[in-house]
């Protein structure tokens, strides 16, 4: 039956979208035809392939890491799903900037002091060299930081996709005789993953968005050769358009297939 209430049509039609798209296209017509604009986002989107870079590596290896933690948190061994849920209180529990600051300066530094002593003894026989803080790139303080902090919360969507599928049907995996291993690889990841795929998508989102934080540490993102651009002629307001449109246009692209994954999910569940 067809929806009769222009009302409703009006509300799902995407205007949103529609506006952003017309500032984006007015910002791309003067990144074109403005020397201004076309001098900064030559400088800026240098910068691009730095933060897909951090934010693609970051969020697989917190993908992994937190998998390990769900895994611990759903198990049935007391000890790994206290130490589980203490990692994720805690992680969640401090900002992210933080988080950033305490990892390059505080944890990297300690990292290197323990590779240091436990190869001391090929160190002092002259079969490695020392390690030194000079090796640990900021780029990868920056990755390793963002790394623990997402993967408390993407351990957290995994739990709830692994608790979302049915008891019962882990029961009679095992009463067939498959082992732990081959009952979620046969039957509880396939489900999960129906169930995590658009949260996670939502999370790459974020990722994105969140590594801009790494400009605090130098790293030469979108965000930080905005910055020094800006510092550097004062053209604040045309440079942070160009800043904010690169990013829109990330984020954005992002959603829309989050979106139609979602839409795609749901029409293969009828």
């Amino acid at each position: 039956m067809s929806d009769r209430n222009p009302k409703r049509r009006q509300i799902d039609f995407p205007w949103w979208l529609l506006t952003i798209a017309l500032l984006g296209a007015v910002l791309l017509w003067a990144i074109v035809n403005d020397t201004g604009y076309n001098e900064i986002f030559t400088v800026v989107s240098k910068g691009i392939w730095t933060t897909l870079w951090v934010a693609m590596l970051a969020f697989l290896l917190a993908s992994v890491l937190g998998l390990l933690v769900a895994l611990a948190r759903t198990s049935d061994k007391v000890v790994l799903v206290q130490a589980a849920t203490f990692y994720i209180e805690i992680v969640r529990g401090v900002p992210i900037l933080v988080a950033l600051f305490y990892i390059a300066f505080v944890g990297a530094p300690g990292m290197v002091e323990a590779g240091n002593i436990l190869l001391s003894p090929l160190i002092s026989h002259g079969w490695l060299p020392k390690l030194s803080i000079r090796n640990f790139d900021f780029t990868w303080r920056a990755i390793f930081a963002l790394t623990l902090c997402y993967s408390a919360f993407i351990a957290e969507i995994f739990r709830a996709g692994i608790e979302a599928v049915d008891k019962g049907q882990i029961e009679a995996a095992r009463a067939l005789g498959l082992s732990g291993w081959n009952t979620f690889r046969h039957v509880v990841a396939p489900q999960a993953l129906r169930t995590i795929l658009p949260p996670l998508g939502n999370d790459f989102v974020s990722m994105i968005k969140d590594s801009a934080l790494v400009s605090a540490l130098g790293v030469q993102d979108i965000t930080q050769l905005g910055k020094v651009y800006s510092s550097s002629n004062f053209k604040f307001f045309e440079t942070y358009n160009v800043v904010a449109f690169l990013y829109l246009t990330m984020t954005i692209s992002l959603s829309l297939l989050v979106r139609g994954l979602e839409r795609y999910m749901a029409r293969n569940r009828r």
